[in-house]
């Protein structure tokens, strides 16, 4: 997977505020959700800026977590930070399970079909609940479901290619 130590992953949210010691509610994409307090730092990106941040302390709270961020001491500084998705750096994210993938890692492959038609490449990915869906954009923008051994054949990084079986007209 050459290439990919240097993106930046999104494995988070600032959610809001807690409490008014500049602590914040985390929204965590990470599995289990504290996992989110073992990379650093954090680069937080809001619509218009960005910046990097340490953890200073985290933990779970309730059905979520929380985390207090160095340089943030009061509920005004935290709650500007509300809505930030929270970016890390791919290379501190562990090896992928075989036949299990990093939606970053799938972003930018050429998708093509058993027969050998381009279809485009991975635009993104997204969760609907059933199964994940890869957004294929090239002459036309495609949703191919991302169902390994059956609509998904092959996900191959070395050649950078995902092979699908699907109609080119659908």
């Amino acid at each position: 997977m050459a290439g990919t130590e240097s993106r930046d992953v999104c494995v988070g949210r600032i959610a809001g505020v807690y409490g008014v010691k500049g602590w914040v509610r985390v929204k965590s994409f990470t599995d289990p959700p504290e996992n989110i307090f073992k990379y650093k730092p954090w680069r937080l990106q809001g619509k218009s800026e960005a910046q990097t941040l340490t953890v200073s302390e985290g933990r779970c709270h309730g059905k979520g977590t929380v985390a207090r961020l160095e340089t943030v001491g009061d509920r005004d500084a935290a709650a500007a930070l509300s809505g930030m998705d929270i970016f890390v750096e791919r290379a501190q994210l562990p090896e992928a399970d075989n036949g299990q993938y990093y939606w970053t890692d799938l972003e930018g492959l050429e998708v093509v079909t058993t027969d050998g038609a381009l279809l485009g490449n991975v635009n993104s990915v997204i969760a609907t609940g059933a199964n994940d869906v890869l957004v294929v954009c090239g002459n036309s923008r495609r949703l191919i479901p991302f169902i390994v051994g059956d609509t998904v054949q092959s996900v191959d990084f070395e050649t950078g290619t995902i092979t699908v079986a699907w109609d080119p007209a659908f």
